[in-house]
């Protein structure tokens, strides 16, 4: 165990010193920010690695409540999403990259939910009945954005949906790889709304089961990822904003590991 680590989802001092200077600033006026934040960003990521309930966040992290708090204020306020959304800039300058992606890959995930009440849906092709993760990524995996939503909605549709939220983020993106879901009219309309277009990427071997497809693996690999926290190995949130978080989250804990190398 490292210096300063209590349990191993905590964050070495290398990936603290990326990621402090990001941390909201406390709101001026009143008492002086006396909390370790370090310890509450600690505490968050337990929860996301580990998969516990808040409430049995280990004694050694602040108290569970006020951890639990500032990760619903940040999600609301949309600071996970700055957070990671600035270290992916990092991560891609420190390969040699532009912050900016110009090609990328979408895809989805269906996964179940549990008897915790929230928007969910049944997935005729996956035959699940839950949420589905609506995921976009660079080429080099890396998460540009996510939209959950029920499992019920297709493919198209939620890609619109994610379409519509992309934002800064995607203002260089030309080409984004698909599987054959996202034929059709999906296509047209990308091309007459956006400055991207979409280039289906087909099976031609006639062969069943899983098959690594070229530029397709890559989002594959991003949800193996994704899925190395247990918080996500299914949908166990009420509010699909609260899974959105997680998985920035999970992306996050990612890419700090590698700018911290």
């Amino acid at each position: 165990m490292k210096k300063n680590q209590t349990y191993a989802t905590d964050l070495t001092n290398r990936q603290w010193n990326c990621i402090k200077d990001l941390i909201p600033a406390a709101k001026p006026g009143g008492r002086p920010r006396s909390l370790d934040m370090r310890q509450v960003m600690n505490g968050i990521l337990y929860v996301v690695v580990s998969g516990i309930q808040w409430r049995l966040l280990p004694k050694e992290y602040p108290n569970w409540k006020t951890v639990y708090h500032y990760f619903r204020t940040w999600r609301d306020n949309g600071t996970w999403q700055r957070i990671h959304d600035t270290l992916r800039a990092q991560v891609r300058q420190k390969a040699g990259r532009h912050k900016h992606p110009t090609a990328g890959c979408l895809d989805s995930q269906s996964v179940k939910t549990t008897q915790i009440p929230g928007e969910r849906g049944y997935d005729a092709g996956k035959k699940v009945m839950g949420r589905k993760r609506h995921i976009l990524v660079d080429t080099m995996g890396l998460l540009i954005i996510v939209v959950v939503t029920a499992a019920s909605m297709s493919d198209p549709a939620g890609a619109r949906v994610l379409f519509s939220r992309l934002g800064g983020a995607g203002k260089k993106l030309r080409r984004i790889w698909v599987d054959g879901t996202y034929r059709g009219k999906l296509v047209d309309w990308v091309i007459a709304q956006r400055r991207f277009v979409l280039q289906p990427v087909l099976r031609t071997d006639g062969k069943k089961g899983f098959l690594v497809l070229p530029k397709r693996w890559v989002v594959e690999r991003t949800f193996a990822w994704l899925t190395q926290c247990r918080r996500l190995s299914k949908d166990y949130e009420v509010l699909p904003a609260t899974s959105e978080a997680m998985i920035y989250l999970a992306m996050t804990r990612v890419m700090l590991r590698r700018l911290a190398a």
